[in-house]
Formats: C-alpha cells, sequence, structure tokens
C-alpha cells in the first residue's frame, strides 16, 4: 500500500511559480510510476504530467507543456512538479498518484494522495 502526500499549494499571482512535493511512504517506490492530476471546481478531474518509475519517461498535458516540469529522486522517495508561468485556469486542487504502470489517465492510478490546493489569481 502506498500512501502519498502532497504539500507545496498555495496562492500566487499569474506569471508566478510553485513547486510542488509528492512524497510516499513505500520503500519500494522506485518501482512506481508518479503522475499529477488536477480538479478546479466544477470540472472533472483532468491528467497534468506524470513520469516513470526510473524518470526516464515523461508526458505532459499540452496545457502545462513548457511550463511545467515533473522530476523525482527515487532516494527521498520524492517527486516534483515546478510550475512556472502559472495562469488563472491552473487553479485547482492538485493530485498525486502512483501506480506500477505509466499512464496518462485515472483509472490507471490505484494510489492516490489528498490533494493540495493552487490558486492564481490574475
Amino acid at each position: 500500500q502506498v500512501q502519498l502526500v502532497e504539500s507545496g499549494g498555495g496562492s500566487v499571482q499569474a506569471g508566478g511559480s510553485l513547486r510542488l512535493s509528492c512524497v510516499a511512504s513505500e520503500r519500494t517506490f522506485s518501482w512506481y510510476t508518479v503522475g499529477w492530476f488536477r480538479q478546479a471546481p466544477g470540472q472533472e478531474r483532468e491528467f497534468v504530467a506524470a513520469i516513470s518509475n526510473t524518470g526516464g519517461s515523461r508526458s505532459y498535458a499540452d496545457s502545462v507543456k513548457g511550463r511545467f516540469t515533473i522530476s523525482r529522486d527515487n532516494a527521498k522517495n520524492t517527486v516534483w512538479l515546478q510550475m512556472n508561468s502559472l495562469k488563472p485556469e491552473d487553479t485547482a486542487v492538485y493530485t498525486c498518484a502512483a501506480d506500477r504502470k505509466f499512464g496518462t489517465a485515472s483509472h490507471d492510478y490505484n494510489y492516490w494522495g489528498q490533494g493540495t490546493q493552487v490558486t492564481v489569481s490574475s
């Protein structure tokens, strides 16, 4: 059972940056792909970014390409999502998820954190 805890959310003005962290409890964290998803009020959850267990493969939603970067350090059981040039439409609850296979859909992941709020003001 993988337990995930996110941190780093907050409020920022448009154009600003935030770095989200996702820390896992599992010693075998290096076996897991990690994805970031977000959900804005009244909207469905959407994929943001994913990184394979070794970090060798990464995928981004078109809406965040060039602005967000996903990375990981397996020795620290941590995945980061660096978010630059933030826009008001990036406002959402951001949640990290993990599973043994690489995917970009919510149903690809069985383990989920509680989420962290990101608010971008114009």
